[in-house]
């Protein structure tokens, strides 16, 4: 190895370094806020094109008053067509309700959220992962209106 390629070779090694070392010292010490959104990581959603989501025809429901617009009282099960692809099925409402899907792909579990309205009076919401022909139940504690949304 010639001088100059061990030359290379060790400023290369000193930048890692120098990188390690801010990377470490540029983290912070404490775990994170699980709900805190990142601007980076919303820039590259945005501009890497985010998944599309459920449209309001393909959702079917025993407690459906109109397309897109459903009338839970209790529980009511919600049938998606197969969307061709992952999508969110977005469900909106002024009322907290719940929610219970299986999760996309090929795990073999069922996840339930409760949904409460935000505190800025925009109400609840629940983004769902379809990516198949799936049931997902909707249940409130009395009656509620419960919107399959397009955004």
């Amino acid at each position: 190895m010639s001088g100059q390629q061990k030359a290379l070779l060790a400023a290369l090694g000193v930048l890692l370094a120098v990188l390690f070392a801010v990377a470490l010292g540029a983290g912070s010490g404490d775990r994170g806020d699980p709900s805190a959104r990142n601007p980076l990581v919303e820039l590259l959603g945005r501009v890497g094109g985010g998944r599309d989501t459920v449209d309001p025809a393909t959702v079917d429901a025993d407690c459906a008053q109109a397309p897109g617009r459903l009338v839970v009282t209790g529980r009511c099960a919600l049938r998606v067509a197969d969307p061709g692809g992952l999508r969110t099925l977005v469900l909106r409402s002024p009322d907290a309700f719940t929610v219970q899907a299986g999760a996309p792909g090929d795990a073999d579990f069922t996840v339930t959220d409760e949904v409460t309205p935000a505190d800025d009076g925009s109400g609840a919401e629940a983004r769902i992962a379809v990516d198949r022909a799936s049931t997902v139940l909707v249940s409130c504690p009395g009656d509620c209106l419960i919107t399959v949304a397009r955004d």
